[in-house]
């Protein structure tokens, strides 16, 4: 149900992109006035949860581990699962951003016939995972080139690494489908596996819809539904310059391509794919484990009026003594009165 519900909201939302654009005309609505409030949406709410993060305290050193921490000069430390160093650091959130070195070591819980819960490594999430943001990564780049003249130099090489597979014309490219097919398996994989599927929320299922629906239209606009790309330069640079200007002859199949993008690019901030900004203020992850080496203290501590045993022991001493309770005071006077 919580799929269900998920994919009705895009429905809904594909027909009110149906209605703006194919019947009521509203192509500058949809090509203009949309796109920059998802970008003002985009800015503000991105900015709005990094300084919330920021602002959060940090009182201890809570570094996640799994290797041996420096210490004794004779006893071999793990830099990158126990970084002790800048260099530490940066070398394993290198590893988790670039390579989900994390998620790689990840492991499944099973119940087997006879009944025995096994674990095992799920480096199939591992590799879908990453086909899909690297994918996702490199087409959000190469689209650069509508936004620029001339087009940069390192651009077009990458489109001509994408494309080095030349099958047709149009060239396909690569991450094209490979963004398609990575976040169908992350989809499938919400519904096929009993666990995953009783977790997952319509939050969870939204923005795979979202971008199946961008990845699909894109692939539909360069193969199927032919779309002048000068038009949608020109719009792009138009969008860009803030003199935007609407040609004529993009085609309904565009709109419903910016339209979800913009979708995308508004309910970012605002849901579990903020995970782009998080990874870099996890204290788990960007913290060195130095807590052998150096003291570390709360610096948001305050006095805090104490009442020690002693002083408690003095105010309640005979009390304490007619209810037979131990007295540390008097256990040591009393040998010197002896004398």
């Amino acid at each position: 149900m919580n799929a269900l519900y998920a994919f009705i909201t895009v429905v809904i939302l594909y027909l009110v992109v149906y209605l703006g654009v194919g019947r009521m005309g509203l192509e500058t609505f949809f090509g203009v006035v949309i796109p920059y409030a998802a970008i003002v949406l985009f800015l503000l709410g991105f900015v709005f949860r990094i300084f919330g993060w920021a602002r959060s305290t940090v009182p201890f050193r809570i570094p996640t581990t799994s290797g041996q921490q420096k210490s004794l000069s004779f006893i071999k430390n793990n830099n990158l699962e126990s970084p002790h160093n800048t260099v530490g650091v940066i070398g394993r959130m290198a590893l988790e951003i670039l390579f989900f070195r994390s998620l790689f070591r990840n492991t499944k819980a099973e119940v087997k016939d006879n009944e025995r819960l096994v674990y095992g490594p799920d480096k199939w999430l591992w590799a879908g995972a990453l086909v899909f943001h690297w994918s996702f990564l490199v087409v959000f780049v190469r689209h650069y080139r509508f936004f620029a003249e001339p087009v940069p130099g390192f651009i077009l090489g990458l489109q001509s690494l994408d494309g080095i597979f030349q099958i047709g014309v149009p060239v396909v490219y690569l991450t094209g489908a490979a963004l398609l097919a990575g976040v169908t398996f992350l989809f499938l994989r919400r519904v096929v596996i009993p666990q995953v599927r009783y977790i997952s929320l319509p939050a969870d299922y939204f923005p795979l819809f979202v971008i199946m629906m961008i990845a699909g239209s894109g692939l539909l606009m360069r193969h199927f539904y032919k779309v002048d790309i000068v038009n949608v330069k020109e719009l792009a640079m138009g969008l860009v310059s803030f003199a935007p200007s609407v040609p004529e002859g993009l085609g309904f199949i565009f709109y419903v391509h910016l339209f979800f993008v913009s979708v995308l690019f508004a309910y970012f901030p605002f849901s579990k794919l903020m995970h782009l900004g998080g990874v870099f203020l996890s204290p788990t992850r960007n913290l060195a484990n130095t807590n052998r080496v150096k003291r570390h203290i709360n610096p948001w501590n305050y006095d805090v009026k104490t009442h020690t045993y002693e002083e408690y022991e003095d105010e309640f001493r005979d009390v304490m003594r007619e209810a037979g309770l131990p007295l540390d005071k008097e256990e040591s006077v009393l040998p010197l009165e002896k004398e």
